[in-house]
This record gives C-alpha cells, sequence and structure tokens, in this order.
C-alpha cells in the first residue's frame, strides 16, 4: 500500500528519499565488516527515532542478518530475529510477475486496452478504459486517481480506528477512484495509484478464472518454496513472532499502535501480502536471476520510464512494470520496491543481477517533516551501503 508512503503522517504522501551519500573506496570488505557496517546503519535508523528496525543482506559472502530497537515498546522486547512483516505494496512486484508470465504464455498483451479485458469497468467522469493499455496499470501511467484518496480522507488516528475494520471489494474500490477525472491522458505522464493494480488483480481473476491470490501461491510461493509468505486478504493479523508498529498521527502526539492494518486498503492486489526477510529475499533474487520469467518478459518489467523530480523517490529511480530502479553510490543500481503503511517500511532491493539481495524493515513512522526526513535519509544510506559493500 502506498497511504503514508513517507514518514510523515499527510493523507497520501509519496516516499521522499535524500540524495545518497558516496561510500568511500576501500579494500574488499570481510563478512565481519559487512556485518558491522549494516548493524551501525540500522542503529543510525533506530537513533533518528525508529521504535524498531531490522535488515536481511545476502550475498556471496553469505547472510547478514540484523537487529537494533525494540518489538514493542511495552515489554522492549528485542524485534525478533526472522519476524513476519507487512509487505504493503511491494506485493505489486508478485502481481506484475503473474501479469509478464500470462503475457509469455501469450494469453493476454500489454498492448490490450483495459475495456478488452475489463469490458465496461473503467468509464465515467473521463476515465476512458478504451485509451489505458494493460501496461500503463504496471508502469502507473494510466492517469487513473488513487483510490486511497477516499478511503482515508483525514489524517487522524481517529479516521484510522473508526474504520480499520471496514473492508471494500476491488470492484469498490475502482469505483471510488473512478468519480474522479484522470490526472492526464493515459500514457503521457506518470503518477503512482494503487487503483492500477486493483485492476491489474481484476484482470488476473478474468484471465485465468483464478483469483490473483491464488495464481501467486501457484506461480510463485510454491515453485520458490516460500512457506512464509501469504496473501492474507482481509485478515487482519501476522503471523508470530512480529514486531509492532507505530504511527505518529499528529506532530508531538503519541505513537499508535497501528499493528493491525487499515483494511480499507492494504487487503487486495496492490498491498496485502504479508511474509519475512528471507522469503522477500529469495523471491527478489529469483526474479532478477530469470527464474520466474523469460528473457523477453524480464527485459520489459525492466524497461523503465523517468519519473517527475516530485515523485518522491530518490534522483535518479526510474519506474519499470512493478519494479523500480534506482542508481547505487558505487555505481550501477538495484531493482526492488517499497511497501509502506500505518507504522511500517518495508524495502527490498536486489543488485540487477540477483548476486545481492536486502531487505530492511522499520517498525514505526513519524508525523514531524524533519523527523521523517532523517529517518527516510537513514534508510535509504542502509540500503546503499549495504548493497556496496556486500560487492
Amino acid at each position: 500500500m502506498v497511504l503514508l508512503r513517507s514518514w510523515s503522517s499527510t493523507a497520501v504522501l509519496a516516499l521522499a528519499l535524500s540524495a545518497l551519500p558516496p561510500v568511500a573506496a576501500s579494500a574488499a570488505p570481510g563478512p565481519s565488516d559487512i556485518a558491522r557496517s549494516v548493524q551501525r546503519d540500522a542503529d543510525a535508523l533506530r537513533d533518528t527515532g525508529v521504535t524498531g528496525v531490522s535488515a536481511r543482506l545476502e550475498s556471496e559472502r553469505g547472510t547478514v542478518s540484523v537487529r537494533s530497537g525494540v518489538a514493542d515498546l511495552a515489554t522492549r522486547r528485542p524485534v525478533p530475529q526472522e519476524g513476519y512483516l507487512r509487505l504493503g505494496s511491494t506485493t505489486k512486484t508478485f502481481v506484475a510477475t503473474v501479469v509478464l508470465q500470462l503475457v509469455g504464455e501469450k494469453r493476454i498483451s500489454l498492448d490490450q486496452t483495459v475495456e478488452e479485458l475489463l469490458p465496461g469497468v473503467v468509464s465515467g467522469a473521463g476515465n476512458d478504459g478504451r485509451t489505458i493499455r494493460l501496461r500503463d496499470l504496471l508502469q502507473h501511467t494510466s492517469g487513473l486517481s488513487d483510490y486511497v484518496y477516499d478511503v482515508f480522507p483525514e489524517p487522524t488516528a481517529q479516521t484510522y480506528f473508526t474504520n480499520r475494520w471496514r473492508a471494500h471489494t476491488p470492484e469498490e474500490l475502482v469505483a471510488l477512484a473512478l468519480r474522479h477525472e484522470p490526472a492526464f491522458p493515459a500514457g503521457s505522464r506518470w503518477s503512482y495509484s494503487n487503483t492500477n493494480y486493483v485492476l491489474a488483480g481484476m484482470i488476473i481473476q478474468k484471465v485465468t478464472g483464478h483469483t490473483w491470490e491464488q495464481q501467486v501461491r501457484d506461480r510463485i510461493l510454491r515453485p520458490l518454496g516460500l512457506h512464509d509468505t501469504d496473501t492474507p486478504g482481509t485478515s487482519p493479523f501476522l503471523p508470530a513472532p512480529h514486531a509492532s508498529n507505530y504511527q505518529q498521527f499528529a506532530v508531538n502526539g503519541p505513537l499508535v499502535d497501528t499493528t493491525l492494518p487499515y483494511r480499507p486498503f492494504d487487503s487486495g492486489a496492490d498491498g496485502s501480502m504479508t511474509g519475512t526477510a528471507a522469503d522477500l529475499n529469495r523471491f527478489f533474487h529469483a526474479l532478477a536471476s530469470g527464474r520466474l520469467l523469460q528473457p523477453a518478459e524480464l527485459a520489459v518489467m525492466r524497461d523503465t520510464v523517468a519519473m517527475p523530480p516530485d515523485s518522491g523517490h530518490p534522483e535518479g529511480t526510474r519506474d519499470g512494470l512493478g519494479l523500480f530502479f534506482t542508481p547505487l553510490s558505487c555505481g550501477g543500481g538495484y531493482l526492488g520496491h517499497g511497501g509502506n503503511g500505518f507504522g511500517y517500511v518495508t524495502r527490498a532491493a536486489t543488485t540487477t543481477d540477483g548476486r545481492r539481495t536486502l531487505t530492511v524493515s522499520a517498525h514505526s513512522r513519524s508525523a514531524d517533516p524533519q523527523t521523517a526526513a532523517r529517518q527516510e535519509e537513514a534508510l535509504n544510506t542502509l540500503v546503499d551501503h549495504a548493497l556496496c559493500r556486500a560487492t
């Protein structure tokens, strides 16, 4: 889910990431040096005010798993070693992978329109499914309004507690978005919208006769042995063990336990999955190394478009189909996707060859813009240092 994509608590925010600092040239670090570096960066993220942090880095040099802070503020127990996480919008990468598998099987085409795939679904208020291609949905160039504006109109704790048990069908969420005019003609610009992936999930079901959840399980989770990854839908509970998530809704306000998700979103193809860092790393390694898609479809997934300067992503980041490319300070870049919601940030990243993979999770979010900016910078520093030093 992308509501509250930055660390601040305004109604719908893009992830505003700072430029990454350069890494000084040095001799190739050993495993213990890498572990100390990742631990220092995790502690630095904790020191910005994040209640709990975990990171798992896997490379040819081995696995580094670090924790910092506490799992919950009441007992002060440590963050679990392999805790379960809300994946949020990282779900979109799984969904895009299924769609591209269907493309490879010649069951659908990226150039088909939404009207061809879902007749009569996208219309009204200037929205026209005849002009929106499947590619536009996966790459956020559709121009469709983001339904989250409708299901979380006021960025307050009261809104969270009042509405968190409500759930909507995909059709209802799309209908909410279609009450608004499109932001731009399809294919002409870029703007992140969760509505795109709600529609992608509907298309998977229309084409296969099975839900997107079933297709993700059959095509990705079972073949890769991702036994700790799930598609729980509207079920609000995380398996144990897990850290608690805390959202600050107002500057100088209390941290609110938001471990239970806000079910009006984070319940569909745009952001409902849960899992572990080990499973998420295995998925991104398999994806980048070509185990899930044929070369042609993987190349299409990695074919990126530029995003506007105010997109909220680091400078130089470009968007593919369910996958972002972000430059590294040491050269090259990484592929990945973030998942953010109330009280948590999950970031999955892999080098383009799949040889280094990293998952970072942070379990609280500040409403203060300056604190939020420091937390974003610290998280991005951790990602950059980890992937650069693991060479």
